[in-house]
């Protein structure tokens, strides 16, 4: 038995040891003026490949995929690469972080490469290379303007309605427009729009690439933001623009040694410019006195809970307004009562959703309306007035009277319980229920003196005494060691940040601030050093020292670049996970390997 477990274990680990996954570099120096090439090679097909921020340099190429599938003498051959080109941004001593892959249910990561880019040097062209540097070194490190405007990119904001009533709701749509000539990259948010004078809501969406006809020819497209907006006050109301920053790949008007057309990478700033919209004021003429500002189409309802009520006892008036328009902007009429029944401030109710067509569902508010004395109280009709935008006209509806039916109350019987707006009335009964079972109780009772609960408490502040020592040697101990309490408060302040970066995966700023403090309090309370003293060469020395293996280390240095450098360029939610997941790990590791 332990000779097939032992074979079975060589050949679980013959099976791990084929797995491979690695990092090339065409070269290890090079020329401000060069170009990099880097594969990613794996002998697996893998999943979720992430490669690296590629920090220093800028991807002029790729991803390039190449698979490589053989059968030789009965014996699988398989390989997969990505491939990116890379120009150096300036000159210096560049990390390319590790990338990584899923195989088999297992992630793998390749090692760093280190990179030294150097002053720009003079080589021939290979004439058999279609990615020598000889046609980027005959344009400019600059894209020229005028190949900037050629590139096919436009940003455009559609509004369905320029014109609207003051209240009526309006959709403005922001689309990217691509041509299929030109390639984009990332892009950045360089300017939010503005909505002065308007109520606003942005209306989740979920992006997909279409193709349509812009300027006469066929475009790519994708709807990047729509937006509900309700104008506030008539006039002329300026809509501030929307302005990217996008990563634009544009043909240089060269080819290269397969006649494929040499493209460059430039950014470009793109805006849907400030729009105009003309507010028409509504109409003075027919404008009820109650208006209170409700645009739309809406039905009113005065609703009471019951209309038979003992005096003391609460019933709920509901003020409901169900339709489609203006819910959140305008405010319910209030209900007229007689002096004899208690009304307290009402509970406000929505029920609304925001589509693209603008808002609909329901509100409500709910008075509680105590009577204090017998008698039939009317409560009077309530008017609710709004502007029809079909008709252009106003409507008025006004709600029936409410008659309520107050009998004698019995005012011992009546507990108020006030809560924050209302007023709770619970009700008892008149009589108890009659006991049918005797149950005697003795007439002697024990003496508190000299009972046993009497020496109980006597002697126990004398046995709490040295307990009460103890706590206070072992508290000024702890007081006294200002080193371990340091330690103690930034372990604390490391779980806590990491707890609080996974509360924020969904929020890229406050995720990665809250991450970088987490690793930041690590530090602190493994390595003795305070934040002003941290420096990646400082880290990498004292980790070495406690022992940490190498690869844990570069691991640990490449996550914090990657906090700092991640708050300020896009990200996605799956490396914000990805980061996360990495910093749990290292944590896990280093708390093993540090001594």
């Amino acid at each position: 038995m332990k000779k097939v477990l032992f074979i079975f274990l060589l050949f679980c680990i013959k099976l791990t040891a084929q797995i491979q996954f690695v990092a090339g570099v065409s070269k290890n120096n090079l020329g401000i003026n060069e170009r990099l090439r880097i594969d990613f090679a794996m002998n697996e097909e893998g999943d979720n490949f992430n490669p690296p921020s590629f920090e220093g340099f800028r991807i002029v190429g790729g991803p390039n995929q190449s698979v490589s599938f053989q059968w030789i003498n009965g014996r699988k051959s398989f390989e997969k690469t990505y491939s990116y080109f890379l120009q150096p941004l300036k000159k210096g001593t560049f990390i390319i972080k590790s990338a990584t892959i899923e195989i088999n249910g297992q992630t793998y990561k390749t090692s760093p490469i280190k990179v030294t880019v150097g002053n720009a040097v003079q080589e021939e062209r290979d004439p058999y290379d279609p990615y020598s540097n000889y046609p980027y070194q005959q344009q400019s490190q600059q894209v020229p303007i005028s190949i900037l405007g050629k590139e096919g990119v436009h940003l455009v904001a559609e509004i369905e309605n320029t014109s609207p009533y003051v209240n009526e709701p309006i959709t403005v749509v922001y689309k990217i427009y691509v041509s299929n000539r030109t390639m984009v990259g990332n892009y950045m948010i360089d300017q939010n729009p503005k909505y002065n004078n308007f109520w606003s809501q942005n209306i989740d969406i979920k992006p997909v690439v279409q193709q349509a006809k812009f300027k006469g020819e066929m475009y790519r497209y994708l709807v990047l933001r729509k937006t509900i907006l309700y104008p506030q006050k008539a006039g002329k109301l300026v809509i501030e623009p929307l302005t990217l920053d996008v990563e634009v790949e544009i043909p240089t008007g060269e080819t290269d040694f397969f006649g494929q057309p040499i493209t460059t990478l430039g950014h470009k700033k793109v805006s849907a410019g400030a729009k105009t919209i003309t507010v028409k004021p509504l109409p003075e003429v027919g404008k009820p006195a109650n208006f209170t500002g409700a645009v739309g189409k809406f039905d009113f309802k005065v609703i009471p809970s019951k209309t038979s009520v003992r005096a003391g006892e609460s019933i709920d008036l509901k003020l409901q307004v169900t339709g489609k328009g203006n819910l959140k902007l305008f405010t319910l009429p209030k209900p007229v009562v007689p002096p004899s029944l208690e009304m307290y401030d009402p509970e406000h109710q929505e029920n609304v959703q925001t589509p693209l067509t603008g808002m609909e569902g329901s509100i409500q508010d709910i008075y509680t309306i105590i009577p204090q004395a017998k008698g039939k109280f009317p409560i009077k009709p309530m008017t609710f007035s709004y502007f029809d935008l079909a008709t252009k006209t106003y409507k008025t509806i006004i709600s029936k009277e409410i008659t309520l039916f107050v009998e004698e109350g019995d005012a011992s019987a009546v507990s108020n319980e006030p809560t924050s707006n209302k007023t709770k009335i619970t009700s008892r009964s008149i009589f108890a229920f009659i006991k049918t079972k005797t149950e005697l109780v003795s007439q002697s009772k024990q003496d508190f003196l000299g009972s046993g609960l009497f020496y109980g408490l006597l002697i126990a502040p004398f046995l709490a005494i040295p307990a009460i020592i103890a706590f206070r040697r072992k508290k000024s101990a702890m007081d006294a060691d200002v080193t371990g309490n340091r330690i103690r408060l930034s372990n604390k302040l490391a779980k806590k940040y990491l707890s609080e970066a996974q509360k924020q995966l969904g929020n890229k700023e406050p995720f990665y601030i809250a991450l970088e403090r987490a690793l930041h309090n690590f530090l602190k309370a493994k390595l003795h050093i305070e934040t002003s003293d941290m420096s990646k060469d400082i880290i990498k020395e004292l980790l070495a020292a406690k022992k940490a293996e190498d690869a844990s280390i570069e691991q640990f240095i490449a996550l914090v670049e990657s906090c700092e450098f991640a708050r300020y360029a896009p990200s996605t939610s799956t490396s914000i996970q990805n980061d996360y997941n990495l910093a749990v790990s290292i944590i896990s590791d280093l708390e093993k390997q540090i001594s």
